[in-house]
């Protein structure tokens, strides 16, 4: 039971950490320190996603869930909780180039309004 409880607060932990990178950076606009938080789990997100790496969540809860006599997948985390939900194709090589682009654009259209807003309000 032990196991299972602490496989779905990986996941959740996961799913946080997922919809942080992607956007992160809109809490940045509403506190600034969060920024060097942020940055460098966007990054990580980008290079997971473009390098094909597995998240070392991923084998944790695999393990976890397998200790606690539960079924483990064998894809990644990404591919099975978020893809079923926004795609109904299997993760690809080009789908994941796809997500990473994702993430910077999101954040770079943050970071560049945050940036401007910024420069402007110096400027007064």
């Amino acid at each position: 039971m032990l196991f299972r409880w602490l496989a779905d607060a990986v996941l959740v932990l996961h799913t946080g950490f997922v919809i942080f990178v992607l956007i992160g950076g809109l809490l940045v606009l509403k506190w600034p320190r969060l920024l060097w938080l942020h940055l460098p789990a966007a990054a990580w997100g980008v290079f997971v996603e473009w390098s094909g790496w597995r998240c070392p969540l991923t084998p944790l809860e695999q393990w976890l869930r397998q200790q606690g006599s539960g079924p483990a997948y064998q894809d990644d985390f990404v591919s099975h909780y978020l893809l079923p939900l926004l795609y109904p194709a299997a993760l690809t090589p080009e789908l994941q180039f796809l997500l990473g682009g994702i993430v910077l654009l999101v954040n770079g259209v943050i970071y560049a309004w945050l940036w401007r807003r910024e420069r402007s309000n110096s400027m007064s």
